[in-house]
């Protein structure tokens, strides 16, 4: 199976470091993607918005030109559900992590501070301490050290869809930050935050508790948790 991974804010393709190669030993062919405006600090960010982040992700779906399954972190979680309303056909599973689908008109986060063009990471003391559990010190120096600011139109654009079979991909959510019975009781009060999955035919929802960032913090069982979603019976 081809798995495309899509990290979120402030990462690029190399924040999947020790999550790919347990998915490569399982035999799946794997896509770290690096999106645009992210590939060095040096890199403009000027004129990059949500759709292009979008668009590169359906670029590499084509070119594979075989059914995938996409992951997407955080933020990357309102790009992937924009690349399968583009190609519903082609994704057999899309995989959140910490993160879920964008409806129609919604924006990922327009409330983070710019300067220019780009979304600099923020503080540590700017994030609620349910995003840091198990971030360790350690582990915040290099996330620090590797962070690329983000394209302020990734936040800040509107979402857009058009095809209504992107509710018959089968999902999975790996809820870290938010337990998975928390956003049961989101869908069933009807919370906006969870509009889009509650229109889901397939859902799973799967418990990894740690911070917002598992790829940093539970590695491991980040990894295992996509192969079991992607291992999933109604992949078929």
């Amino acid at each position: 199976m081809n798995i495309i991974l899509v990290p979120g804010f402030w990462l690029d393709g190399s924040s999947w470091s020790r999550v790919a190669p347990a998915l490569t030993a399982a035999g799946h062919l794997v896509h770290s993607l690096t999106l645009p405006g992210l590939h060095s600090i040096d890199a403009s960010r000027a004129g990059i918005g949500l759709r292009d982040h979008i668009d590169a992700v359906i670029a590499v779906i084509d070119a594979i030109d075989e059914p995938v399954v996409l992951v997407g972190h955080s933020g990357g979680g309102a790009i992937i559900h924009g690349a399968i309303d583009a190609r519903p056909l082609r994704v057999v599973r899309a995989v959140y992590v910490d993160s879920g689908p964008l409806g129609e008109g919604g924006v990922i986060n327009d409330a983070l501070q710019a300067h220019g063009d780009e979304i600099p990471l923020p503080d540590w003391h700017d994030f609620d301490d349910e995003d840091l559990v198990d971030l360790s010190d350690e582990l915040r120096a290099e996330f620090r050290a590797r962070a690329i600011p983000q394209p302020r139109g990734v936040a800040c654009d509107a979402q857009h869809l058009t095809d209504e079979r992107r509710f018959d991909v089968p999902v999975t959510v790996i809820a870290c930050e938010f337990s998975s019975a928390l956003l049961v009781d989101w869908i069933a009060a009807g919370h906006p935050f969870v509009a889009e999955l509650a229109r889901m035919k397939q859902m799973e929802l799967v418990d990894l508790p740690t911070g917002h960032w598992p790829q940093f913090t539970r590695p491991d069982d980040l990894a295992a948790a996509i192969l079991a979603a992607i291992d999933h019976p109604e992949q078929g």
